[in-house]
């Protein structure tokens, strides 16, 4: 794999801002040029160094690009196509990181643009936006989903998934209908239903606020993706309806079934909508089972290196701080932090923050 290509970027935000650096980082002779309405974020980012030119519209400078990054706005992305394509070289890899990709897709064909496009969707981000909360780590661990359109060659797919994969983010491929199939399930609904659930409370709480007051346990954890951008979600689901509705009814019709059980007092049914919901859910993750309890956990960012996940153990451990859970976010979607640690105590989030944050690390 060549070191020395060029990379564009048609929009430095976040997502943009930390593939740029990762890029700087892991191939710090490519050259790399990005276009942004913010000209604040361009002069950052050139004064850092992690762009080599700053570009203040589309030009024939991007005909000098390898790959070309779409990483402004889902809608804006869309209708960047026919003017990107007058700049773009034969030989120029196009991409985009939106978390909807069937829409996209369906723009590129119309295009023309289908034998050199392959989406992508880096699944890590934050609540802070914008490049100045960018950063190369953002990508380590986390998936990056690839959409490939049908006419790009399985060389091609295979070199940009190499060149994700140098980033030290986990390519994964699939087409753009099941993307937005799963990452309506596994991402979107959620968000519908952590917000439908934060509303009902809101609705149903008493003028003393009883309810607000004591959801800072489990509620509060199992609703905090609510807090994410609306417009963001707005846009998700005008791009994304079709996926979101058919999984939201079937949502809704296990949730008839379980208040049918409910009303009908079915101890052995209700046992089981529990058991299997629990046995499946420990089946992904490393949780405890039992009722949903308010978790005592930080974020760190670490390197991607030998070492550092235990050099976080041992530092704890000096300190007789116990951790009851420690492991890396794949799917980081509106969270910030590579490494999550969960504590038995409420205590030792404070404690452990202020001694990893005296040993230099960036603690969340």
């Amino acid at each position: 794999m060549k070191t020395d290509f060029t990379c564009g970027f048609i929009g430095l935000g976040l997502i943009g801002g930390s593939i740029a650096r990762a890029f700087r980082q892991y191939y710090p002779s490519c050259h790399i040029m990005a276009y942004d309405t913010d000209r604040h974020a361009l002069e950052l980012a050139e004064r850092d160094g992690v762009i080599n030119r700053p570009l203040f519209g589309l030009n024939e400078s991007l005909r000098a690009c390898d790959y070309l990054f779409l990483c402004a706005p889902v809608d804006e992305n869309n209708h960047l196509l026919m003017e990107v394509k007058k700049y773009l070289s034969p030989s120029c890899l196009l991409t985009d990181v939106g978390s909807v990709k069937t829409t996209i897709h369906r723009q590129v064909r119309e295009a023309g643009l289908s034998s050199c496009f392959i989406g992508g969707h880096p699944m890590a981000g934050s609540e802070r936006t914008g490049y100045i909360n960018s950063k190369a780590l953002l990508l380590q661990n986390a998936y990056y989903i690839l959409t490939p359109e049908a006419e790009v060659s399985a060389e091609t797919v295979t070199e940009f998934r190499e060149l994700i994969a140098s980033l030290k983010a986990i390519p994964l491929v699939l087409s753009c209908r099941e993307h937005d199939h799963v990452t309506a399930a596994i991402s979107h609904l959620p968000h519908v239903i952590a917000a439908s659930l934060v509303n009902l409370i809101e609705r149903s709480d008493s003028e003393e606020g009883t309810m607000k007051m004591i959801a800072a346990g489990g509620f509060k954890d199992i609703t905090r993706i609510a807090s994410s951008s609306p417009v963001m979600w707005q846009q998700i689901c005008l791009t994304n309806g079709e996926n979101i509705s058919g999984l939201l009814e079937d949502y809704i019709d296990s949730l008839k079934q379980i208040k049918k059980e409910i009303d009908s007092a079915e101890p052995e049914s209700l046992y089981r909508f529990f058991e299997t919901a629990r046995d499946y859910r420990d089946s992904f993750i490393d949780a405890s089972s039992g009722p949903i309890k308010k978790s005592f956990s930080l974020r760190i960012e670490i390197a991607d290196e030998p070492g550092a996940l235990a050099a976080i153990a041992t530092i704890l451990a000096l300190h007789q701080i116990s951790i009851k859970n420690i492991g890396i976010s794949h799917n980081r979607e509106q969270e910030d932090g590579v490494l999550k640690v969960e504590f038995y105590q409420e205590e030792s989030i404070e404690k452990a923050c202020e001694i990893l944050r005296a040993k230099g690390y960036t603690v969340y």
